[in-house]
């Protein structure tokens, strides 16, 4: 069931200046709602338009050509395509990605032969990300009653365990084609991270989201959905599972999908950015109140990954004993 709602603009103008302000609002937005957009974050729509046609170069590459850097999980870099299987749907997604990372990045950047210009683009907008993520990481920090630099530190990209990663994906064009109810583009899930920075270009929508998450700990969604339009250079953010966690439950880590578009929709291809703020594996999560016991970002994640395995797992020795 569709539903429209309304989502809160955060204004990173005058950041310095405003910082209380911006403070509040997020804090409104991430405890009421967990997605909100970004306006006014610095970084410039053209520099969003030249990542997104670097990253459309890229996908237009033969797969043999992509297959040169695939999906390495155990530095969760590289391509992939229909690998990516969501517990809530037990089929993959209708999609393929890239994901790169700051660190341990040897030989998983496609080639300047390859990919001309590709490494150069995605490295600058990594750089641009990091730096918006952080103006908004130091607010949510304020607002929970730690020192502003408080996630700053646990997010250091100059660590060997750094796992802040840059994710392009290419929703495959299905014009004039039907799915069964089963098949998502994205099938629901929530993000595991701290904070998740999505672009997506104008027209090419898909994305929803279900509200109402109470606890980091309930892994099932209810069946209201809302859907998210941004405006061109608008960042869409969103509150992931680890900073939920961090916060004892008060910002909401929600259920979010990319809905299959129906005959008579557009249906032509869906490109998207995300950029994953993720703890620094060695980083503790630990709340204050409701979750004190502490956990390693690097635990937290592995966690999270078994979880998913385990319900897959389920998914299909239920398929097979119908």
């Amino acid at each position: 069931m569709a539903e429209q709602k309304t989502y809160m603009k955060i204004d990173l103008s005058d950041y310095d200046n405003r910082k209380d302000q911006i403070t509040q609002d997020l804090m409104k937005a991430c405890t009421e709602q967990g997605f909100f957009y970004v306006v006014n974050h610095g970084l410039a729509v053209e520099d969003i338009r030249t990542m997104f046609q670097a990253s459309h170069d890229f996908f237009a590459l033969p797969d043999e050509i992509k297959a040169h850097t695939p999906m390495d999980k155990s530095r969760n870099a590289g391509w992939e395509k229909l690998a990516q299987i969501r517990p809530s749907t037990g089929v993959a997604d209708l999609k393929e990605s890239i994901q790169m990372g700051w660190q341990n990045m040897d030989g998983l950047w496609p080639t300047q032969e390859d990919a001309p210009g590709f490494k150069i683009e995605a490295q600058k907008f990594m750089s641009q990300c990091q730096d918006v993520s952080m103006k908004i990481l130091s607010c949510l920090a304020i607002g929970l009653g730690f020192e502003p630099d408080f996630f700053l530190s646990r997010h250091d990209v100059t660590k060997p365990d750094c796992q802040q990663t840059l994710r392009c994906l290419h929703y495959h064009d299905i014009t004039g084609k039907t799915f069964p109810p089963e098949y998502w583009r994205a099938g629901a899930h929530t993000d595991f991270d701290t904070l998740t920075l999505l672009f997506q270009r104008p027209g090419e929508n898909g994305l929803e989201v279900c509200p109402g998450r109470e606890a980091s700990t309930d892994f099932a969604h209810g069946d209201t959905w809302s859907p998210i339009s941004p405006e061109e250079g608008e960042i869409v953010c969103n509150i992931g599972d680890m900073i939920m966690r961090w916060s004892d439950d008060r910002l909401k880590s929600n259920f979010h999908r990319v809905r299959t578009p129906k005959v008579g929709e557009y249906q032509g291809p869906r490109y998207s950015m995300a950029y994953f703020n993720q703890a620094n594996k060695s980083a503790i999560i630990q709340g204050k109140t409701k979750y004190p016991e502490a956990i390693t970002a690097g635990q937290f994640l592995q966690d999270a990954m078994e979880r998913n395995y385990k319900a897959l797992q389920a998914l299909k020795a239920a398929a097979q004993a119908d």
